[in-house]
């Protein structure tokens, strides 16, 4: 997916650092990741950029803990996380609908947007662990 609009060559930067992580980046893995890439922009200039993108719809980003990380896919999915080491995957799995009704009973709410952050042992380390 292209970035919507004009963006600003750091904003473009920023974005496209996203775009080609798959690991969901926290904002200091991506000023290390800009780095490499030759690119030297403040932590200000970072931050303001993710919050423009994240505000936009471009990138969404995910509260993991106590970390922000970003992600470039803005589809509907959710997310699982190693407790162990950390790493973030995407799940493409529906929600039950049912599940989402019982939800909205018990707590009164009209759910209009679905994110789950699932938590587990991934396979690499379930492997270590036994």
């Amino acid at each position: 997916m292209k970035p919507k609009g004009l963006l600003t060559p750091q904003r473009k930067a920023i974005y496209d650092v996203i775009s080609c992580s798959t690991d969901h980046p926290t904002a200091a893995e991506i000023m290390d990741r800009l780095r490499e890439r030759g690119c030297h922009f403040a932590y200000g200039t970072v931050y303001n950029s993710l919050k423009y993108l994240t505000e936009t719809g471009q990138i969404q980003e995910l509260r993991v803990g106590e970390a922000c990380r970003y992600d470039a896919r803005t589809e509907l999915h959710h997310h699982i996380q190693c407790t162990i080491c950390g790493q973030v995957e995407e799940v493409f799995s529906d929600i039950p609908q049912e599940w989402l009704l019982a939800v909205a009973a018990e707590t009164g709410y009209m759910i209009d947007q679905e994110q789950l952050l699932l938590k587990g042992v991934c396979a690499s380390c379930k492997v270590r662990t036994n």
